[in-house]
């Protein structure tokens, strides 16, 4: 017989983003050394998706296992630009330390950050041997990140292969029919949708659904799923960059959408390529005047 899976309900809660249903289930009784780690590195995890970066790093001490030191460092990377250009070093030393550098939550956060970063090739040389679910669906996301959706879907089927019914492998297979588009919209928005009938509605979840919903141009219905997401979390990042696009649609105004944007997520990409837009319209402006 299997062991059961004590974790199976916390890491579900994460992957889905009901970070805080994660940290207020954690307290699993009976769990060996490993599970606990990997228990105590989902609860750190999702405070860093809520924000709270110095906690992550208060609470985390040098004698924390590998894991849990590069949760750490996720959470430093995160808490300001002053922050980067060291975690980053210290990242490049410890995946070049034979002892740790395998470590899959050590990849994981290499990935993770120089996703970020926008370096898709130095987060694949970490992320590409795989190892866990984890690692495949960041994968995926990379891929994605750099249009090639046919590795994307090579990916997708190592998951396939390993769990089709894996809460990862449907959210991957929901992220590459994103990408695809088309004929395939419709089968994201029914993983969404399945998503949303058997767990509890998440900012995740209504962002999923809500862009499927504009893919297929129903922009009345997207808003009112964006608009609930907002109920959740009135600074959540993608919510609002979905709802400035959805609200152009409708011909409705979105400054207000972009100002929140700005202030909670100045780095955020839609933030950065509209400061661009607005340059390069002034200096039009210029050249004419």
């Amino acid at each position: 017989m299997a062991t059961p899976d004590h974790l199976f309900s916390l890491r579900n809660n994460f992957y889905l983003g009901a970070y805080q249903a994660a940290i207020n289930n954690s307290d699993v009784p009976n769990l060996s050394q490993e599970d606990s780690i990997e228990r105590d590195s989902l609860v750190y995890r999702s405070y860093i998706a809520l924000g709270s970066y110095q906690l992550v790093i208060s609470e985390i001490d040098s004698s924390a296992p590998t894991p849990l030191q590069a949760v750490k460092l996720l959470a430093a990377y995160l808490s300001g630009p002053d922050q980067k250009e060291s975690t980053i070093s210290s990242l490049k030393e410890w995946l070049g330390d034979s002892a740790i550098g395998n470590n899959p939550v050590l990849r994981l956060i290499a990935g993770i950050i120089f996703m970020h970063e926008q370096d898709y090739n130095e987060a694949l040389k970490h992320t590409n041997t795989g190892g866990t679910m984890e690692l495949h669906a960041l994968n995926v996301q990379i891929f994605l990140k750099m249009y090639r959706s046919d590795f994307a879907e090579k990916q997708l089927k190592i998951m396939q292969q390993i769990d089709e019914d894996h809460t990862l492998t449907q959210l991957a297979n929901a992220w590459l029919n994103l990408a695809v588009g088309g004929s395939k919209i419709q089968e994201a928005y029914l993983i969404f949708q399945d998503f949303s009938e058997k767990y509890p509605m998440t900012g995740l979840i209504l962002n999923g659904k809500a862009v499927c919903c504009m893919q297929m141009g129903h922009f009345d219905e997207a808003e009112s799923l964006l608009l609930e997401a907002l109920n959740k979390d009135a600074k959540d990042a993608e919510t609002l960059a979905n709802l400035i696009v959805c609200s152009l649609h409708l011909g409705k105004q979105s400054s207000r959408y972009l100002s929140q944007l700005k202030l909670s997520h100045p780095d955020h990409m839609l933030v950065k390529r509209t400061a661009a837009d607005e340059e390069s319209f002034d200096r039009a402006l210029q050249t004419v005047a």
